[in-house]
């Protein structure tokens, strides 16, 4: 996907790029491709994948869900993506983004330097201790094809508020829904809305999968990770 062809997609999708922002992405793109040659950061290299299997992929996010202002963390952001791709597209949006990998945190924190977006906040930390710390502070969770969705919902729910939507991104999931049901119940959060789709160019197949928080989150979650890996 050519960075033309990443503005007229993102059309499709009721989104339209200012000259800062295309440039923006422009300056993400380039500095991730010449990181990536000396840090391996993603296996995604060239810019036609670039635009489409990261920052396109991130933004079809809003096929389910208006994200136009809010809170939002990212759990395993890795180079940053959704969050900071969904950072630079609507500048209302306050973004924490939340990665384990120093290498990745270090490489967010230049790349937000080039950017010169405020919007931002970069917290190197596991997902599970940040979230036992920040209880019902966020409106939106969302997660790119980090842990299977029964892990992720202890992960994210816990700094969900009430009424609010963790939105995981998938490829197929038919088996971790089925898995996730203990769970969501334990979690007081359920499913609302699951929506299949092809990515341009015969890219992959996605799945997002919307989850509510009805309820307070009982505080023992999220637990320690070894004891997350292990059912409910």
């Amino acid at each position: 996907m050519t960075e033309q062809e990443f503005i007229e997609e993102l059309q499709k999708l009721n989104i339209t790029l200012t000259q800062t922002q295309i440039n923006q992405f422009h300056i993400y793109a380039d500095f991730l491709q010449k990181y990536n040659e000396h840090t391996n950061l993603t296996a995604i290299k060239t810019l036609e994948d670039i635009y489409l299997k990261h920052f396109y992929d991130s933004l079809t996010l809003t096929k389910i869900i208006n994200l136009d202002q809010g809170k939002l963390l990212d759990i395993g952001t890795g180079a940053g993506f959704p969050g900071l791709v969904l950072a630079i597209t609507y500048p209302k949006l306050q973004v924490t983004l939340v990665d384990s990998n120093n290498k990745k945190i270090t490489f967010l924190k230049e790349c937000l330097k080039l950017l010169k977006i405020a919007n931002v906040n970069i917290i190197s930390d596991r997902a599970e201790n940040y979230t036992r710390t920040h209880r019902e502070e966020y409106d939106y969770v969302t997660s790119r094809a980090v842990a299977q969705l029964r892990i992720l919902i202890e992960l994210g729910i816990p700094s969900l508020k009430i009424n609010q939507y963790l939105i995981a991104m998938k490829s197929h999931s038919e088996d971790e829904v089925a898995d996730s049901q203990i769970a969501l119940q334990k979690l007081n959060c359920q499913i609302v809305d699951q929506i299949n789709f092809d990515l341009p160019n015969n890219a992959g197949y996605r799945t997002l999968i919307k989850i509510i928080k009805n309820q307070e989150t009982p505080s023992i979650y999220p637990r320690t990770y070894d004891k997350i890996k292990k059912k409910i």
